[in-house]
């Protein structure tokens, strides 16, 4: 029966630590920004201001047509990065099973790091399991904006939201709010897209994994709450 010891013996105790640091920077990172998008509001908390007054004015839409055009190019997002995670997926699975020419071939290069076939099969499994990971999230997001075309599809009569603001404004917080589901689904398949960037820098060394993941999750932190789109977002969803 193996041991801890022959687990953690599997990799030097650089790539340990360096994969530690990677999954707390992407879990941590999940968690401030949560609660920071509580306090100052991110870009996709600026966003979510629209997509509640999208639904507000949805309700009372004579034609509902357009709205539906509008799940469908906003759907049509994830289902691309879902298609193209499944190849990435299986160029991954491919690689595995001929990890052995793979890993003579990167150790061919000139940066990349000097590994055993079974050290590399860890990285090109971390890598798979964060593709597998995005194409959850993309196909849970194309599902999510498929039950927005149903609640709007069954929205009852425009005439009747006007003459009852209350059941309006009920609709559209109940409606904004599985949107912006949607939305924040698709955003964590973003993530994991940007964060497999850092995981191929394994294959370069320990430190240039550390640093990229490091770098990537300044990239995120900038452009969700220090970007112009974010701040001209705010500044709008707070205009009369």
């Amino acid at each position: 029966m193996p041991h801890a010891a022959d687990f953690l013996a599997l990799l030097p105790l650089t790539d340990w630590l360096a994969l530690a640091w990677f999954f707390a920077c992407w879990l941590g990172y999940v968690q401030f920004a949560r609660r920071r998008a509580q306090i100052d509001g991110s870009l996709l908390a600026a966003s979510d201001a629209f997509r509640h007054r999208w639904m507000y004015q949805t309700a009372v839409r004579e034609n509902r047509v357009f709205d539906g055009v509008v799940l469908q190019n906003l759907s049509s997002s994830p289902a691309f990065f879902a298609s193209t995670t499944i190849f990435i997926i299986g160029g991954l699975i491919a690689a595995l099973g001929t990890s052995d020419k793979a890993s003579d071939l990167v150790r061919e290069l000139p940066f990349a790091a000097r590994t055993t076939a079974l050290v590399f099969e860890l990285k090109l499994l971390l890598l798979t399991g964060i593709f597998v990971s995005a194409f959850f999230r993309f196909t849970w997001s194309m599902r999510q904006y498929g039950f927005v075309a149903l609640v709007i599809a069954a929205a009852a009569d425009r005439d009747l939201y006007l003459a009852d603001d209350a059941r309006r404004k009920q609709f559209a917080d109940r409606a904004g709010r599985i949107v912006a589901l949607a939305a924040e689904t698709f955003n964590n398949g973003l993530r994991a897209i940007y964060l497999s960037f850092a995981a191929v820098l394994w294959f370069v060394s320990p430190l240039a994994f550390a640093l990229g993941s490091a770098t990537v999750i300044w990239v995120l932190y900038q452009r969700e709450f220090h970007s112009d789109i974010r701040a001209l977002l705010k500044d709008a969803a707070q205009a009369p």
